[in-house]
C-alpha cells in the first residue's frame, strides 16, 4: 500500500484547507484511515481518524474545525480544515490501519507528509 498526502500550503489564520490522502495497491485490507501532523520541535500527534465503517475520532483541539471523510471509489479520504490557527501548523501525515486504533502504532502504512503553515 503506497499514501500520497497533498493539498498543503500557506494560508492565514481562520482559512482553508483541504488535505487529500490518495491510497494504491492492496488498500481493501485498510479499516482505519487517519491524519497526524508534527509541528516544529514536537512529537507527532494524532489529528483524526475514520474506519471503514465511517466512524470517526478528533483529537480535542480541531474538532469543529476539521471534518474528515473518506471517498471509496477513489481511495482517497480528506482533512477538511476550517478557521485554521497559527498552532495548526505543522506537517500531516496520512496513515492506514489494518485495525481499529488511533495510536501511531496501530497504523500500518504512512505517506510522506504536506507542509501547513498558518500566518497570524
Amino acid at each position: 500500500v503506497q499514501l500520497q498526502a497533498s493539498g498543503g500550503g500557506l494560508v492565514q489564520a481562520g482559512g482553508s484547507l483541504r488535505l487529500s490522502c490518495a491510497a494504491s495497491g492492496s488498500i481493501f485490507s485498510i479499516i482505519t484511515m487517519g491524519w497526524y501532523r508534527q509541528a516544529p520541535g514536537k512529537q507527532r500527534e494524532f489529528v483524526a481518524f475514520i474506519t471503514n465503517g465511517d466512524s470517526t475520532n478528533y483529537e480535542d483541539s480541531v474538532k469543529g474545525r476539521f471534518t474528515i471523510s473518506r471517498d471509496n471509489a477513489e481511495n482517497t479520504w480528506y482533512l477538511q480544515m476550517n478557521n485554521l490557527k497559527p498552532e495548526d501548523t505543522a506537517v500531516y501525515y496520512c496513515a492506514g490501519g489494518l485495525g481499529v486504533g488511533s495510536l501511531e502504532g496501530d497504523m500500518d502504512y504512512w505517506g510522506k507528509g504536506t507542509q501547513v503553515t498558518v500566518s497570524s
